[in-house]
């Protein structure tokens, strides 16, 4: 016979269901989290509340880059010191951030928001590509970079890309083997992303 949770438990046991909805976060995790916050005071409570509510009212997408902002145009792109000659196309606002440690590369992105992959139902209309081609038919971007994650989903949306891309007569370069194949940039060290923008090739 199972045993009845008590009505007063019900709010823990919400929260641990939320936080186990979190990438990377198992059942334990999401108990030592929830059971964290019951100890915490407060004001941390309502402090972390604030900052998730406020990540989905103000956090917006870039309408140049399409990367999370809380300005349109993003800093990135509305730094007129970039280069702006070239554009790097990434999966995820997470590999911006990986990319800029390096301090290898000046340019500006583009965020896809995802890879082709047929097996999710994700197509080529569900990212950022419309957007992408409406930034390369302006004339002022001569090289475009590759840098989708060094795995079959990523290779095969950069040879996409590359295909709509060779029409319009720019460079496009792919990241260089410096990656493991399947890793992902966010993880990746900055010397190995460093060398990887560096050595890129032309495809």
């Amino acid at each position: 016979m199972s045993e009845t949770v008590p009505s007063t438990a019900m709010p823990v046991n919400r929260l641990i269901e939320e936080f186990s909805k979190l990438p990377g976060v198992g059942p334990k995790s999401a108990q030592r989290l929830t059971y964290y916050l019951l100890r915490a005071s407060a004001e941390d409570a309502l402090a972390l509340a604030q900052a998730i509510l406020e990540v989905k009212e103000k956090i917006i997408l870039c309408s140049l880059c399409q990367n999370i902002t809380d300005s349109d145009p993003c800093a990135i792109c509305r730094n007129d010191q970039r280069d702006q000659d070239s554009i790097c196309v990434v999966e995820e606002p997470l590999d911006i951030l990986a990319l800029e440690r390096t301090g290898s590369y000046k340019g500006l992105y583009h965020v896809l928001h995802g890879v082709i992959s047929p097996m999710d139902g994700i197509g080529p209309d569900d990212l950022k590509v419309r957007e992408l081609l409406a930034r390369l038919k302006t004339g002022q971007v001569q090289e475009v970079i590759m840098a989708t994650n060094p795995n079959l989903e990523g290779e095969a949306t950069a040879m996409y890309l590359t295909r709509l891309i060779a029409p319009l007569g720019l460079k496009v370069t792919r990241l260089a083997r410096g990656l493991p194949m399947g890793a992902d940039l966010e993880y990746a060290d900055n010397v190995t992303l460093a060398r990887a923008i560096e050595g890129r090739q032309e495809v």
